[in-house]
């Protein structure tokens, strides 16, 4: 029986690292010129550069041939372009950084941050912040505990006994 599934779109990283600096190139865009094939400047001296935007990982994989965002990641996976895949991925990842100090782009480049790639949240998660659920999670077992012993209240002779048994089991759980 022969191969199944589809072939692989790349044979080699060397392949796909050609149409992945292809694609940032494209995304620079170039320089505007006139008629006569002479660059174009605005009014502060710098040139036009026209066709530019901005590279996203969606827009990677469509330069790369995949069909979605997803049949990249999913190629990403593949051991072969693994570093490949992924030091792209950090070359947008790094261009969506860089316009979070520019007033313009810092709300989308957040979203994308946010929504595309691990480790950026609105809030950071700080050791009080899992201090705080430690301290949740203990009293929610504590609090158990106490309920599981109530059924057992006809067969203790005080309250003192119940709490005691309720910590000697939360204790035992941990």
């Amino acid at each position: 029986m022969g191969n199944v599934g589809r072939p692989p779109k790349y044979k080699s990283k060397e392949e796909i690292e050609e149409k992945i600096e292809q694609y940032f190139k494209d995304c620079e865009g170039h320089p505007l010129t006139d008629d006569k094939g002479n660059q174009v400047y605005n009014k502060w001296g710098c040139p036009v550069i026209v066709d530019n935007r901005p590279p996203t990982v969606t827009g990677l994989a469509l330069a790369l041939g995949f069909t979605s965002r997803l049949d990249l990641l999913r190629y990403q996976g593949k051991k072969e372009f693994m570093n490949t895949i992924t030091r792209a991925k950090s070359m947008v990842e790094a261009y969506a950084e860089e316009r979070l100090f520019d007033k313009d782009g810092s709300n989308g480049a957040r979203f994308s941050l946010i929504n595309n790639f691990r480790g950026w949240t609105e809030k950071p998660q700080t050791d009080l912040d899992e201090q705080e659920q430690e301290e949740r999670i203990q009293g929610m077992r504590l609090d158990n505990a106490v309920k599981r012993q109530q059924v057992k209240i006809e067969e203790s002779s005080s309250l003192g006994d119940i709490i005691e048994e309720a910590y000697k089991e939360r204790d035992e759980q941990t």
